[in-house]
């Protein structure tokens, strides 16, 4: 980490540490000896999105095998000012790597005008009322929406498609793509792991004839990186659609 990065950290690390706010030096953290985002309750990230249906947002997250003792998760940009707070009754369910049960608390909040770069800070109260800080490296950017897309949107093809494509995104650097079977109620047959080419190679007996199908593109600059965490810009292409013949 860069020195003038560290030394604001530090700085902003001593003022909610006088606030009682339970914080790692840069070096210390609970999960790993230089990431900021994990503290003892849980993991909190805040990414750039461009989505295609609405204006420039920050998707926040905190993801915590302790979810009952959470009771609050207060998010606040690089000034101290206050984006909001996440909202508890929104989760995704999931495990962690030993099996535990984990939710993943998931909130949106506009990206102001003249929105600030830097550390970003999630405040994490739990129930017995200790706080804890965890930070997100934040750099306020746009990235382009996916273009491109063979097949294109609402194809009806002979055959079915081996791939799915679409043109590279600058500053993109990884790829994921979902696909839905919208004869089984939009039902998620498909997510591929993250992709370095614009283009996902399908499983030979993923698809049918007869069949139609929703997918989408996500993409983002980087994965799992120490400052801006699992990634700072992502960009999402729109719902396609394509049909294979009988």
């Amino acid at each position: 980490m860069p020195t003038p990065a560290r030394n604001l950290l530090r700085g902003l690390g001593l003022s909610l540490a006088l606030a009682g706010i339970v914080v790692a030096e840069p070096g210390t953290t609970q999960k790993d000896t230089i990431d900021p985002h994990y503290v003892a309750p849980g993991f909190f990230d805040l990414h750039v999105c461009h989505w295609p249906d609405r204006p420039l947002f920050f998707m926040a997250l905190f993801s915590t095998t302790q979810f009952t003792n959470i009771a609050a998760v207060e998010v606040f940009d690089s000034n101290q000012q206050a984006l909001g707070a996440l909202d508890l009754a929104r989760y995704k369910t999931t495990k962690n790597q030993q099996g535990q049960d984990k939710r993943v608390f998931i909130s949106h909040f506009d990206v102001a005008p003249g929105a600030p770069d830097g550390w970003y800070t999630a405040r994490v109260t739990l129930r017995d009322g200790s706080a804890f800080a965890a930070r997100d490296l934040v750099q306020i950017k746009t990235m382009e929406l996916p273009s491109g897309f063979q097949p294109e949107d609402h194809a009806q093809l002979d055959a079915i498609p081996g791939e799915l494509s679409w043109n590279a995104i600058p500053g993109a650097r990884h790829y994921q793509v979902t696909i839905r079977d919208a004869w089984a109620d939009g039902r998620h047959i498909f997510k591929s792991k993250l992709l370095q080419e614009p283009r996902a190679t399908l499983p030979p007996d993923l698809l049918r004839r007869g069949g139609n199908y929703t997918w989408r593109v996500h993409a983002r600059d980087v994965n799992e990186d120490k400052a801006l965490g699992d990634f700072n810009l992502g960009t999402m292409g729109p719902v396609l659609s394509f049909t294979v013949a009988p």
